[in-house]
């Protein structure tokens, strides 16, 4: 497929989307959203890949969506796309519109470059972890603009950022400095500009590496569907998926180069 908004490569088990309208900051379109889907469809079937890498072109992730279209939207338009599923065999609660990046069992890197607003934050927040630049700004931006809280932030913001700061962002739409981000747990790192490239992508060679895939795909599905498990279904489900992986390629590879003192070769079988 040729994509229009957004940049695609895939390099050594690491595949990067780019989200490519700098001149814009980024700003989210109904082009760029069939963009990102697609390739993240295709980086999750692609036995070569290993992680994604979310980011943006030029100065920014995504400064939100993009002024021009949204003076025009159709009320009915925000509905679209509710009952697509992304994988039919995951969890119905991460296969709406955005929120389907949970249910891709790779690990979803952002590597938030620059200003991130409105649905930019958004699908921040729906990456697994989030990296930023220590000049990001973040922004909720829906009060500012009449509008609510988008596309399940409601439901994730106050799982990352606790419900209290969930309020004060969402309520004030202020922008919140990348300290204050790191500080409340909004993002897990920061890095100088120059060097958030170079320590985001030694992160994801490490888990492209030395993790196993089919561990981490079982981890990450743990980890979202907890939400809506007790205990008992959550230990349930671990012990269930603990004897498949004691079945595995990768368990026993997992120890043979542990115990041989290599680098392992995962399958991720």
């Amino acid at each position: 497929m040729t994509y229009e908004h957004i940049l695609y490569d895939v390099s050594n088990g690491i595949a990067t989307i780019t989200l490519n309208r700098p001149d814009r900051m980024n700003a989210w379109t109904a082009i760029m959203e069939r963009d990102v889907r697609h390739a993240m469809e295709a980086a999750a079937s692609d036995d070569d890949v290993r992680v994604i890498v979310l980011t943006g072109a030029g100065r920014g992730f995504c400064a939100g969506a993009d002024m021009e279209a949204l003076k025009g939207i159709d009320p009915n338009e925000i509905r679209r796309g509710e009952t697509i599923p992304f994988d039919m065999n995951r969890r119905a609660d991460w296969q709406t519109r955005y929120a389907y990046y949970p249910s891709i069992p790779k690990p979803v890197i952002g590597m938030l470059n620059g200003a991130t607003a409105g649905i930019g934050l958004v699908h921040a927040l729906y990456c697994d972890v989030r990296f930023a630049a220590d000049t990001a700004v973040f922004t909720t931006a829906f009060a500012r603009r009449g509008l609510i809280a988008e596309h399940g932030i409601s439901w994730m913001l106050p799982r990352l950022v606790g419900h209290a700061n969930a309020l004060d962002l969402l309520m004030s739409a202020r922008r919140v400095s990348a300290e204050e981000a790191l500080r409340i747990g909004l993002v897990n790192r920061l890095y100088a500009p120059e060097k958030l490239r170079e320590e985001t992508y030694a992160y994801a060679r490490d888990l492209a590496d030395f993790v196993s895939p089919s561990a981490i795909a079982v981890i990450k599905r743990q980890l979202y569907d907890v939400p809506f498990q007790t205990l008992a279904e959550a230990t349930i489900d671990a012990n269930r998926e603990m004897q498949i992986a004691l079945k595995g390629n990768d368990f026993r590879e997992g120890v043979a180069s542990f115990v041989e003192k290599r680098p392992p070769r995962f399958t991720g079988t």
